[in-house]
């Protein structure tokens, strides 16, 4: 019989979720959302492991140079420009990028550009309005509505005409995007979405200017950026705020706090599709919880193997919320877990259900 018995709740976790800063965020906190904000999922047991105790900094370095590091960056992108689904590029030009981006064969604004030049982006955005549109917007950041004239020039190179978009001379579809990645604004544009992305705030407009001159200087420059934002007093603040998780980061933190695994792409993308279709998908959140937790596919501890159930319980809250347990939480759990109906699968499930679970 699937979770019978009592399912405790986290008294403290009003407070967490209010906005307020929180303590001091322990190392397990730490890890949690560094490696989620980079690789798009929590550690993995052996990744917390080799963790523990090493600085920050050098962490941080190691999981910038690393492939995966680059796909959750990819897979990032390919989100924000709707390249999902039926409309997710295929071509080796897209496919290869975090391997390319890895050994530093490109930076992130050639990139970018493979990813605009992608049949699949052309699909997405059919006709010369709406593709000339989506590139002001999304790689410009420009309101097109207050400027019809470059909209109209875009639209004539699109078709095949000459003339001077974003003040360059152009005469392709090819040259819209071409142009729009040139221009100066691509770049701060670029910066202050993935800021606003990693850091969760505005970045301030003179560290935006230098940073976007700095990576027109040096195309490759962007992990050493981010590294730097990381070590920020900013990033530190936003490491005491618990932040909503995306359908896409909810799906990968589940499976691998649970089943210590990636989801495969296919599975993965059936739940972040059937999350992303619900105006509110916490529900469903649940029960896609509870459902991997009854599959008998998560390694789920024996009462009879946890003969200290504070210590148990103590390292499930580091491992699937990133903090300690607190003393009337541990006084709870411990009182609910002593029923014998209360299964160490259902104490999980208090946990993974829970709207703090569903932040980080």
């Amino acid at each position: 019989m699937p979770f019978s018995g009592p399912y405790p709740i986290l008294p403290s976790a009003g407070s967490v979720l209010s906005g307020r800063p929180g303590p001091t965020v322990p190392e397990s906190g730490v890890w949690r959302s560094l490696a989620i904000d980079l690789l798009g999922r929590p550690p993995l047991a052996a990744e917390r492991a080799a963790w523990g105790g090493r600085a920050r900094a050098e962490v941080t370095a190691e999981l910038l140079g690393r492939v995966d590091f680059w796909q959750n960056w990819l897979e990032e992108q390919l989100y924000y420009f709707l390249l999902i689904d039926n409309f997710r590029p295929e071509t080796e030009g897209v496919t290869d990028l975090p391997a390319d981006l890895a050994g530093q064969k490109v930076g992130v604004v050639e990139a970018l550009h493979r990813i605009c030049l992608s049949s699949s982006f052309d699909r997405r955005n059919p006709g010369p309005d709406t593709f000339v549109s989506v590139v002001m917007e999304q790689l410009l950041g420009l309101t097109v509505q207050k400027l019809p004239r470059e909209l109209e020039i875009g639209k004539r190179l699109y078709d095949g005409a000459s003339g001077k978009f974003l003040g360059q001379a152009g005469s392709s579809q090819a040259d819209v995007v071409h142009l729009a990645i040139q221009d100066p604004r691509c770049l701060r544009h670029f910066l202050a979405r993935e800021y606003e992305r990693l850091v969760r705030r505005a970045i301030e407009p003179k560290g935006l200017e230098a940073q976007a001159r700095r990576l027109q200087a040096e195309p490759r420059a962007y992990p050493a950026i981010v590294q730097e934002w990381l070590a920020s007093p900013a990033y530190e603040e936003r490491l005491g705020r618990r932040l909503p998780l995306t359908n896409r980061l909810f799906v990968r933190t589940l499976f691998v706090d649970l089943q210590g695994r990636l989801p495969e792409f296919e599975e993965g993308q059936r739940l972040r599709s059937a999350l992303d279709g619900l105006a509110d998908s916490r529900p469903l959140r649940a029960l896609v919880a509870r459902l991997m937790l009854d599959s008998g596919q998560v390694p789920v501890p024996e009462r009879a193997a946890i003969p200290d159930p504070g210590a148990w319980l103590s390292e499930s809250f580091e491992r699937l919320l990133g903090r300690s347990i607190t003393a009337a939480e541990s006084a709870e759990f411990q009182a609910a877990f002593a029923d014998p109906a209360c299964r160490p699968a259902t104490v999980l499930y208090a946990i993974v259900s829970h709207p703090e679970y569903q932040t980080w």
